[in-house]
Formats: C-alpha cells, structure tokens, sequence
C-alpha cells in the first residue's frame, strides 16, 4: 500500500473519476477526504472504503462552501499531502445559444473552485515541504470540443492554472499535474451525450471504447504516488488515442 498514512482530498468523489479515484487511493492506504454536493452519494462511496474515507458536502461554487471543507479537513487529519481537484460538470450546446449564467457556474465550479481549494490547503504542504497536486481537466481544454466551448475553456483554464502553479512551489518540493480524460463513461458523459455521439466516438477511439474511471483513477494515482516524484507541471491525456496532439 504505496500511499499508507497520506492524507489525500479528492473533490467530486460521489460518482465518475472521483469516485474510482478515491476508492483506489483508498485501497493504497490513503485516508481520503471526499467532498461533493451529493453528500449521501460521498457517503455511499465512504461505505465501500474500509474505513479509510470520510464523506463531506461540498459546494465548489460558493466560496464559503470550499473555506469551511478545508478546514474541517485539517481540523480532522492536520495536514494534507495530496489534492485531486476531480469535481466538474459540463452542459453540451452550441456556444451561439449558451445562457451567460452558464459561463458563470462553470468558471465557479470547473475553475474557481479547484483554485480556491488548492490555495488554502498548500500552506499544509509547504510547511512540511511536500505535496502532490493532480488536477482533473480535459481534451476538450487542450484541443477544443464542439458544443463544449464555455466547459472547455475552463478546463484549458485549469491546465495553465497547473502550469504555472507547478512552477511556484516547485521550490518546496510541492508537485502538480493536471489528468486531460478523453471520452470517459461517467454519469457526466451520459447524461449529455447522445446515441449517435457515442458510436461516432466508438468509431474515432483508436482503443475502440470510452474511457472507464478506473482508468483515469490509475492515472492519477501515478501522479499522487511516489513514483511522481520527479513529474510536475505535466499534462497527461488519458484518451485511448482520440488526441495525441503534442
């Protein structure tokens, strides 16, 4: 158990990445701290973790929300050592037509959130001069996706959020790296993609299939382990071929 006695946060963690996230970390050792607006979901997936997860509610959206998850978690471990900022949601549709109050949530949630949970935990890190950061983006944030405009810029967003923050705490020994998924069968992905758009995928994939969550889960468990420790502001698309644009 490659991550025993590391405190981890992973955000989202009541269904999809999140989920298979935590529950793999979980598995390695890790005490980890969900945090998700569904809070029976993160405890429905707190139940299946030995022990070894703690559910909380959280809603990345309200800045109060996030400073009040952050600090019942140091509160409860006194530390944190690793950050999966999983949480995200998405609204297909032409940008043409998008709603402004869309951009907004989305900015709130897919970018904003991620920052402002990153911001008050890393002080723990560079206490202790150690840290793992893994932020959950998309393709769609480093090769667009039609329909996906206003998501896909914030999670473009948060790939240069992860760049350049790697190079800040670099000098405290702090990593961070940001996991692109491809494709991935996820209650997010069926519930806006359509029949013809999943076989078109299905045909497009190298791989021919989507993306599981237990993939992207092993992913980021590489970049929150020990055998990272030389990995930082790093993009890894998890994609089964889809983009192998540089």
């Amino acid at each position: 158990m490659e991550l025993k006695g590391k405190i981890i946060i992973v955000t989202g963690g009541a269904s999809g990445i999140g989920k298979a996230t935590a529950l793999l970390l979980a598995a390695e050792g890790a005490t980890v701290h969900v945090g998700d607006r569904d809070l029976e979901g993160a405890e429905r997936v707190a139940a299946q973790g030995n022990g070894r997860i703690l559910a909380s509610q959280v809603d990345l959206g309200q800045p109060e929300s996030v400073k009040a998850f952050a600090a019942k978690v140091l509160a409860a471990s006194g530390q944190v050592d690793g950050l999966v900022n999983a949480a995200g949601f998405d609204k297909v549709g032409p940008f043409i037509k998008n709603d402004p109050e869309l951009w907004d949530r989305l900015v709130a949630v897919n970018l904003l959130g991620a920052m402002r949970l990153t911001q008050l935990v890393l002080p723990s890190m560079i206490e202790r001069k150690a840290g793992k950061i893994v932020n959950i983006s998309s393709d769609a944030g480093r090769v667009g996706s039609m329909g996906e405009t206003a998501y896909a810029a914030t999670k473009g967003g948060l790939i240069a959020f992860t760049k350049s923050l790697a190079r800040e705490v670099a000098r405290y020994q702090i990593n961070v790296n940001v996991v692109c998924p491809g494709p991935t069968d996820t209650p997010l992905f069926n519930n806006e993609a359509s029949d013809g758009l999943r076989e078109a995928l299905l045909n497009a994939i190298p791989f021919r299939r989507l993306g599981q969550p237990e993939d992207m889960a092993q992913a980021v468990r590489y970049l929150i382990g020990p055998h990272s420790d030389y990995v930082t502001g790093q993009v890894l698309s998890v994609s089964g071929g889809l983009t192998m644009a540089g």
